[in-house]
């Protein structure tokens, strides 16, 4: 057996059960994230004491670009659950920030957009 396929049994699945990845924990310390919060890495170096796990740096690499945490979520292999909780931690470390999506209120207005295109149509 090779030492990746220990990990998985073809009929169970994985046998690494999600809470040990999050090391028991099953919310998020800070703010919830929401499925249209969009992550993105800060480039700030790890701290040396910091030891992340495969789960953390494989997150990290897919926050490199801006990403959805829906998307961010649909890439990797894992629960929502867990995958919150993991974005929490570098969120604690300052390696990952939440941009809020702007407020419907923020957003132009419809007639304004709709005068715009009629101007540049007659263009």
């Amino acid at each position: 057996m090779a030492p990746k396929d220990r990990w998985l049994d073809q009929d169970a699945g994985p046998v690494v059960r999600p809470y040990t990845l999050t090391r028991g924990r099953t919310r998020p310390r800070g703010d919830a994230l929401d499925l249209i919060v969009v992550l993105e890495a800060t480039n700030i170096p790890e701290s040396p004491r910091l030891r992340l796990s495969p789960e953390h740096r494989m997150l990290l690499a897919l926050c490199r670009r801006p990403i959805a945490f829906a998307d961010l979520a649909s890439e990797v292999d894992l629960p929502v659950g867990v995958v919150r909780v993991l974005v929490d931690d570098l969120r604690d470390e300052n390696l990952v920030r939440a941009l809020k999506p702007t407020p419907a209120g923020d957003a132009p207005d419809e007639f304004v957009l709709r005068k715009l295109l009629h101007g540049l149509r007659a263009l």
